[in-house]
């Protein structure tokens, strides 16, 4: 029996931690750290430890992407 109420909705995730953004992204935790050194990710630091928020990751993947030249 499946019972939905209002305790078991969980609401969407706005911000994720340092693993969850490097697996939604693709990446090593590393390359993350990296990429935020450089400057190219800006992730909230409200707490001791990075937040990254889906809008930043979503913003970094459009403006670090170029069309592909390949074909299907």
């Amino acid at each position: 029996m499946s019972a939905t109420t209002s305790e078991s909705i969980q609401p969407p995730k706005l911000g994720l931690n340092r693993i969850e953004a490097a697996k939604a992204l693709g990446v090593s935790p590393a390359t993350l750290d990296r990429l935020t050194a450089r400057g190219l990710l800006r992730p909230c630091r409200v707490t001791n430890r990075p937040i990254y928020w889906v809008g930043e990751l979503e913003r970094f993947l459009r403006d670090n992407s170029k069309p592909s030249n390949w074909q299907v």
